[in-house]
């Protein structure tokens, strides 16, 4: 197993250097600094990677990690399934909109939202599940979900490897769950690549919105943020000039994003396909 561990973060000043490159601004300089913290502000998504395979032992860490984060009462409420199979992948890049890291990455995760363990448990103890049956029970899921794949994306990135959600997982989800073979009360909310970044192809930091815009005290403050969004334009554009992208203000590709149905490839259709799946989301 390579040791591919970040450097060890000598001091503060490294703190600098993150908030800069996430930011693309000037912020106060963090009072505390640490590998930890270190390894969450150095994020970026991993498209391009080595065709070595995970170390044996890898996914049953990612888990481990996953199954650290908080849930909710306890319920535990997903799965998740771990796919290497070329043939399978490739499937599931299909489904998924045609995406090459899929194709590329030695490892799939697909995070489930599991209500069909629980409504067995119901079954063997003879207790009503219907509570799931409720919006309320799904959001949990989903949410829980959400918190264990990104225990399992700081763990990997603190030995080297790198990953990208994948949403389009979303775009077809009965045929997904054909492929994976999911009961009924399963959803695949996400998929996650994972493999070692490709050198060749390095990722960069995407800067984010600055504070102002998304940080309150105390009340959400409803004044327009059209300033803090006008510079965040100019500098997601500076990012992008320097990545050789396309360039395209935030603002324009996130109203794009959102305009309407046919903006999301499918998905718009969601809860009748959560319906079909055993999710009545009462």
């Amino acid at each position: 197993m390579r040791d591919a561990r970040p450097a060890p973060v000598p001091d503060v000043a490294a703190g600098e250097v993150r908030f800069q490159d996430r930011y693309r601004d000037a912020l106060d300089q963090p009072s505390e600094w640490n590998e930890t913290l270190d390894t969450l502000l150095s994020h970026r998504s991993v498209r391009a990677y080595l065709p070595d395979p995970v170390p044996a032992g890898t996914v049953e860490l990612l888990v481990a990690a996953a199954q650290s984060a908080a849930s909710s009462s306890n319920l535990q409420p997903w799965s998740v399934i771990a796919v290497e199979d070329p043939a399978r992948k490739a499937r599931l890049a299909t489904l998924a909109g045609g995406q090459r890291q899929i194709l590329q990455a030695p490892l799939l995760l697909l995070w489930i939202v599991d209500h069909h363990r629980l409504a067995r448990n119901g079954e063997r103890l003879d207790t009503p599940a219907s509570g799931l049956h409720f919006l309320e029970s799904f959001l949990l899921g989903a949410v829980d979900t959400s918190l264990a794949a990104q225990n399992a994306v700081v763990a990997l990135e603190s030995i080297g490897l790198g990953s990208c959600y994948i949403g389009g997982i979303r775009n077809r989800p009965a045929e997904v769950a054909a492929e994976l073979g999911l009961p009924r009360r399963t959803f695949a909310l996400f998929g996650l690549t994972v493999g070692y970044p490709d050198p060749a192809t390095p990722a960069a930091v995407k800067p984010r919105l600055p504070q102002e815009a998304v940080l309150f005290r105390e009340r959400y403050d409803t004044d327009d943020s059209a300033a803090a969004v006008a510079a965040y334009d100019r500098r997601l554009r500076s990012f992008q000039r320097e990545q050789r992208m396309v360039e395209r203000d935030w603002s324009e590709q996130a109203s794009q994003r959102v305009r309407g149905a046919e903006a999301l490839a499918g998905r718009d259709r969601l809860r009748a396909t959560l319906n079909h799946l055993g999710f009545r989301l009462d």
